[in-house]
């Protein structure tokens, strides 16, 4: 299955987003070789939309993967929507496009389909991704977040990004940036944790009076692979409402998670390295949920964070204290 125009999503700035991606963050122990061959077996699948990170560490594995699916013509650059993120590092202003074009030459590509700002607590530049003091604690620094987006809208008229966005922003945040001074392109999208146990119905809603596309990851609920995901939250595709609709229609959990935010209109990314897993979670385009399949799931929000990043909650710009 391919993922064509009539499975995506027009955003703010006109640009189309395929409403299902193929998520690529990983456990360490995930090794670089993994990732490439994964992403080549997801283009393959069907998949058109990668999304990846300049943390995630495994940028030239995902370029090499893009490489070879175009050198061997399973795809042109045009059928690709790719994602990368300037982590929390290089949100001063003068650091935005040189966090890109470090992305873009590992990733093997001219341009990204979409830039985003990966969390809105900025660090101290340097070469440690979480940079700590003597006592462990994470090193914040201020930033103006719209001094960072105005490097951002730069990288978009620069032609490095079609489209620019943000990830993790709560209202308040998102609305220091739509109403800066000079604004030249709003955020297209805002990436946030978002499955059945954090509905983030709220933030939903001011994303859409907005035209701001809400992209779900953690879509499937916890990796107990990753350090940093809360451990002690049930696992969500074990849920028994979730199995019991899933049992229903004849899929599997996975299915049934990711067609609910589907339903929504949400952009969604799916996350596994297993082939078979990937081609399943493909088919959530072949069935409908009910309006009861839905108001059941709806039912299951919790507020509960797979991914709470608690090491930044002492920044006042930790996205998680307003209630959306």
């Amino acid at each position: 299955m391919s993922l064509g125009k009539h499975l995506s999503k027009r955003l703010a700035d006109g640009h189309v987003i395929p409403v299902l991606g193929f998520g690529t963050s990983a456990p360490p122990k995930v090794t670089e070789s993994d990732v490439e061959e994964a992403t080549e077996r997801a283009i393959s699948a069907g998949y058109r939309h990668i999304d990846t990170a300049y943390i995630y560490q495994n940028e030239k594995a995902i370029g090499r993967a893009l490489q070879k699916k175009m050198a061997d013509g399973a795809v042109t650059r045009d059928d690709l929507f790719c994602t990368t993120k300037v982590w929390s590092t290089f949100l001063r202003p003068e650091l935005v496009r040189t966090s890109l074009e470090m992305s873009l030459k590992k990733l093997q590509l001219s341009y990204v389909d979409l830039y985003l700002i990966h969390f809105p607590v900025a660090l101290k530049p340097g070469e440690e991704m979480v940079p700590k003091d003597a006592q462990g604690r994470v090193v914040s620094e201020q930033v103006d977040l719209r001094a960072t987006w105005e490097a951002m809208e730069a990288c978009k008229k620069a032609g490095l990004a079609r489209s620019i966005g943000v990830s993790n922003f709560n209202c308040r945040q998102l609305e220091l940036i739509l109403n800066k001074p000079g604004l030249q392109y709003k955020p297209v999208c805002n990436q946030v944790e978002c499955h059945p146990y954090l509905n983030q119905s709220q933030l939903l809603s001011f994303c859409r009076s907005k035209d701001i596309v809400l992209v779900a990851y953690g879509a499937l609920g916890s990796d107990s692979g990753k350090t940093w995901v809360s451990k002690d939250l049930p696992v969500l595709l074990q849920d028994p409402v979730i199995k019991a609709i899933a049992d229903k229609r004849g899929r599997t959990p996975a299915q049934v998670a990711l067609r609910f935010q589907l339903q929504r209109g949400l952009v969604v990314l799916a996350k596994s390295f297993n082939e078979q897993r990937m081609r399943e979670n493909l088919q959530a385009f072949d069935f409908q949920l009910t309006s009861e399949d839905m108001q059941s799931l709806e039912g299951l929000n919790r507020n509960w964070r797979y991914f709470p990043e608690t090491s930044f909650r002492d920044s006042p710009n930790y996205p998680y204290f307003d209630e959306y």
